[in-house]
């Protein structure tokens, strides 16, 4: 049995219950190294093994093979394991030779839009900014599509080493059809001791210094600021809703 977990932004308080119980279960916890030294707070008597980014592959081989031999294997991510995390890969290579469960965990999409305010109450795309797997113009083509269409727009894997220009490259194709004024956010280590967050605009997000830990959300035409914190209304007034046309 393999389950495949989310930790949510990483705080015991912040997992899901069903997350937790089902830990509990395993005798054997895989992931990448900074979510095993989350887990590791949580359960420092479990059989713990880390690998480092880039062995995904490996890892869910690792897992397939010691839940063939008999063990309850948990696979963690960070967030939600079915968004950009491990669940699909491991349904993969499990291939259905052992039972795989998915627990889920809130995203970073969430965990950000709780500490910036309201920016998510309609509707929105999620685009990741790494091309490590995906081809930088067909992640071009998805940025000017949800632009074009006014959506919130929320961004993970801003900027890394390797990669430090692309939030300037997606914060310009948005730039051609939402205004430079649009508000928008940034949080950093949602959740950690370190937690940080910013409300600004698009044009100033674009020069903003981000990191892989940060996710950045720009909104629509409708996202305001109240009381510093973002916001894009959903259609209620005063507990009325005004239907759209």
């Amino acid at each position: 049995m393999i389950y495949v977990v989310g930790l949510g932004p990483g705080r015991k308080e912040e997992m899901t219950g069903r997350a937790l119980a089902a830990l509990e279960r395993c005798d054997t916890i895989l992931g990448y190294r900074a979510y095993i030294d989350l887990v590791r707070r949580i359960f420092p008597d479990k059989d713990l093994r880390a690998s480092p980014m880039k062995a995904e592959v490996e890892r869910c081989r690792e897992a397939l093979e010691l839940a063939l031999s008999g063990r309850t294997v948990g696979l963690v991510s960070s967030g939600d394991p079915g968004v950009y995390g491990m669940a699909g890969l491991m349904l993969e290579v499990a291939g259905g030779r052992t039972d795989v469960e998915v627990v889920p965990g809130v995203t970073a999409a969430n965990s950000a839009a709780a500490l910036l305010g309201a920016p998510l109450m309609h509707d929105f795309a999620v685009i990741s900014l790494s091309d490590l797997l995906t081809p930088w113009n067909l992640i071009e083509r998805r940025l000017d599509a949800v632009a074009a269409a006014d959506f919130v727009v929320c961004l993970y894997n801003p900027v890394s080493r390797g990669r430090p220009t692309h939030l300037q490259w997606a914060c310009d194709i948005l730039l051609r059809y939402k205004a430079p004024e649009t508000v928008a956010g940034w949080a950093r280590s949602v959740g950690r001791e370190e937690e940080k967050r910013c409300v600004t605009t698009l044009g100033k997000l674009r020069d903003a210094e981000l990191d892989m830990f940060c996710t950045a959300i720009v909104g629509n035409i409708g996202t305001t600021v109240m009381e510093g914190r973002m916001v894009t209304p959903r259609g209620y007034r005063f507990g009325v809703r005004e239907e759209w046309e």
